[in-house]
């Protein structure tokens, strides 16, 4: 699957932006889009490799101009950069997007970026579980000190050995957890971005190309209900001749107005309007309609309904007596 990187459309008008020379706002635009980003604003980075075309000198400048704007911090030790406003434009508030931090976080190198990432997260109101980090970090720490003098009689060779083997099994299981972890995250990041991929083609095939707003719309979407219930907001659009992201928005509000989360819901509420002999077709036919507009197409339905026989009757009655 392809990964975007999105920019809003204010990045240009921003004031901060307005006030760089041409190559910083290249530059900085290449910081925040090119191959090694991550979810979280930390990734390796070695100037090397920054296929920006400038040479090694003029990336280092660039790269201090902006430790000097406070944009970004370079650890020159890991080779790992840091962009300080990611977390802030780039939402962490749901289950999914935390799971892939918290992955990545493991994959850094620079204890300080973490550090300066959680102050970030702490500032915009994200809460990071960084358990499996402390426990990497706990584990290599951590000692057992030998309780005996080495030179009292009661200390021997063979407690040396029995140190090694728990410490040797100490380190076989900080990997075990390690691994378990990183693989049920694996396995959640993989299905959220299939899951993302899913949405994204049912809406480029029934309803139009995807811009930044409704990339983001997606998103929001595909975290809160499930694939099929889209897809049915998507026919029920289609079946009206409204297949927009407008109309379809407000299907999935109404439903969401309601509990509605899930395509197996949905169908246990249609069951529960219909055994309450309610109009189920006035129902299924009045998604997102105000009041309004609701009635106009009756005031329609009035004025433009075929006659009765007996109303065409009365009229040529009239009719007769006009001639007469």
């Amino acid at each position: 699957m392809a990964v975007y990187r999105h920019i809003h459309i204010d990045y240009w008008q921003d004031g901060f932006i307005l006030d760089l020379t041409p190559e910083e706002k290249y530059f900085y635009i290449y910081l925040m889009t090119n191959s090694k980003t991550s979810q979280c604003g930390i990734y390796e980075l070695p100037k090397r490799i920054i296929e920006t075309g400038y040479n090694r000198e003029s990336v280092d400048k660039l790269i201090n101009r902006f430790e000097e704007y406070k944009k970004v911090v370079y650890c020159d030790d890991t080779k790992e950069i840091f962009l300080k406003n990611w977390i802030k434009h780039n939402k962490a508030a749901s289950p999914k997007v935390k799971k892939c931090i918290e992955k990545e976080l493991l994959n850094v190198k620079s204890d300080i970026l973490v550090e300066l990432f959680l102050k970030e997260c702490k500032k915009h109101g994200y809460s990071i579980d960084t358990d499996s980090k402390k426990l990497n970090k706990t584990m290599d720490s951590v000692s057992i000190p030998i309780a005996c003098d080495e030179s009292k009689e009661e200390y021997h060779y063979g407690e040396k050995e029995k140190q090694k083997e728990k410490e040797e099994e100490k380190e076989k299981y900080k990997e075990k957890l390690l691994s378990e972890n990183l693989d049920s995250e694996n396995n959640l990041e993989n299905k959220y971005v299939s899951n993302i991929s899913k949405f994204k083609t049912l809406y480029e095939q029934n309803v139009g190309l995807i811009n930044p707003i409704v990339g983001q719309w997606l998103f929001e979407v595909c975290e809160s209900i499930d694939y099929e219930l889209f897809k049915r907001a998507i026919e029920i659009a289609t079946d009206k001749g409204k297949c927009n992201k407008g109309y379809i928005n407000g299907i999935l509000k109404q439903w969401s107005d309601n509990n509605i989360n899930s395509i197996n819901e949905l169908k246990a509420y249609e069951r529960t309007i219909k055994n309450r002999g309610d109009n189920y077709g006035r129902y299924k036919s009045e998604y997102t309609k105000s009041k309004y507009a609701t009635e106009l197409e009756k005031e329609d339905e009035h004025i433009y309904r075929k006659p009765t026989d007996e109303e065409i009757r009365a009229f040529e009655r009239g009719l007769d007596g006009f001639k007469s």
